[in-house]
């Protein structure tokens, strides 16, 4: 069995995973690169042909992980996309919102879209939909069982049984863990065994603090901005930390803990997986269950307004502050988020707050890294607003949960981790530990490079 990987390999984006047994060739997830040098990465060709393809298995709907999927149809693949289906009804938004996105930077730098509507609507047609804890065969040979990975909605580890020559392995694709318990979704779920381990990596050096301690500085966060009568700017993904914060607001809102302020959260993104996160509610833990079953919304709370429209956008800024605008561009860039860094950025009552990871190379890193002033479009905005940093919220396990992921497959034990989706210390440190701890050994891979198991 040959494995190469072909993103997220001594980085965190980009993941694309390639397994070739002696009849079948299929990838786990095919997903976009985000940072510098991201348009040039994205749009490049394959490194094997998308003809050959028999199948994908999709973790999950980040973009990051699915991104590339409707290059790969436009390429050549017909084969079958396997996930879950709040994972298909994610996926298909973030791939329609990208080739937007795409459009709009032909128009403006005259850059050829990577695809387009009609791609993601052709890849689209190729999901089939799988059950957590069902095993299914997929092609002849191999068995895959997804499991909860507890880090956003529909989000799977696969299990994946494969007949090499006769001889059976036991696959595990960690996908993205969960920094669980999460406020909406299940716990991510424990594997009994598996012979290789492919395991996340993006905080593989970090330990988060914990959720509990996370919402008392945002709420203390929140508070300052009351106090001050200013603006709090939050750059969100559309998927699981944006449900999440509105999750927490609810809760302080209607409890009285919180005063009742304009919240804006202007997304289209995000607002259309809300809507898909409230098509699934068997896939919340017990508590969000129980709190539907009673008529409480985890997504509505007075003071909060949806802004899909653009003209929308402009009463957020005629409205006067307190105010908190979540708006979509968690790394800083694309969707709305720039419009408010350019507007508000300066004002230095203002405070800006990151929740994310944010990519080497691209705004929100640099905010975090201290920078003065900061490009957005052709502009040059001072940074004078506080720059703040909440990362409980992550959706990604830290270290200690990762390793006490990896240490419980145990029936068989691994033979071997590869550590991936994480930048080179945080794999290392990843890998060192997880050697020390369980004596198994471990490849940090390269990407393009072929390796043999």
């Amino acid at each position: 069995m040959k494995i190469s990987f072909h993103g997220a390999a001594r980085e965190v984006t980009g993941s694309c995973i390639l397994i070739e047994t002696g009849k079948t060739r299929f990838l786990v997830d095919c997903g976009m690169f985000q940072g510098e040098d991201d348009y040039k990465r994205n749009s490049s060709a394959f490194s094997f042909d998308p003809r050959s393809i028999d199948f994908v298995l999709l973790t999950h709907a980040h973009v990051d992980h699915c991104g590339r999927l409707p290059k790969l149809y436009r390429d050549g693949f017909r084969g079958r996309v396997f996930t879950t289906k709040p994972t298909a009804d994610l996926a298909k938004l973030m791939m329609l919102d990208s080739a937007k996105i795409f459009l709009f930077e032909q128009a403006r730098r005259g850059q050829e879209p990577i695809y387009y509507d009609y791609d993601v609507e052709g890849v689209s047609e190729l999901f089939s939909f799988l059950e957590y804890e069902k095993e299914q065969a997929i092609i002849a040979g191999i068995k895959v069982r997804p499991k909860n990975s507890g880090h956003i909605l529909g989000s799977a580890i696969f299990e994946v049984s494969i007949n090499d020559n006769g001889v059976e392995k036991k696959i595990i694709f960690s996908g993205d863990l969960g920094n669980s318990p999460s406020a909406i979704i299940r716990d991510r779920e424990y594997i009994l065994g598996g012979d290789i381990v492919f395991i996340e990596s993006t905080y593989g050096n970090r330990v988060h603090k914990s959720k509990e301690a996370g919402r008392k500085e945002l709420k203390a966060v929140i508070e300052g901005v009351v106090a001050r009568n200013s603006i709090l700017i939050i750059p969100v993904f559309a998927l699981e930390r944006v449900q999440e914060l509105l999750y927490e607001l609810n809760n302080w809102v209607e409890k009285g803990e919180l005063p009742v302020i304009p919240v804006f959260l202007d997304s289209p993104l995000a607002i259309s997986a809300t809507a898909v996160y409230q098509r699934y509610p068997d896939y919340f833990n017990e508590e969000t269950k129980q709190r539907i079953k009673k008529g409480d919304s985890p997504f509505s709370f007075e003071g909060l307004k949806f802004t899909s429209l653009s003209q929308d956008s402009k009463k957020v800024n005629k409205t006067k502050p307190p105010k908190i605008i979540l708006a979509g561009g968690g790394m800083g860039e694309g969707g709305r988020i720039g419009n408010y860094f350019e507007k508000y950025i300066s004002g230095t009552q203002n405070e800006i707050l990151i929740i994310s990871y944010q990519a080497d190379g691209t705004i929100g890193r640099k905010l975090l890294d201290g920078e003065k002033e900061i490009n957005i479009g052709k502009n040059k905005v001072k940074v004078r607003a506080k720059i703040s940093s909440i990362f409980s919220f992550s959706s990604h396990a830290d270290e200690p949960a990762l390793l006490d992921w990896a240490l419980n497959i145990k029936s068989p034990k691994p033979k071997m981790f590869f550590v991936i989706h994480g930048d080179e210390e945080a794999s290392q440190s990843l890998a060192q530990a997880l050697k020390e701890k369980s004596g198994i050994a471990f490849t940090i891979p390269k990407i393009n490079k072929e390796y043999e198991i």
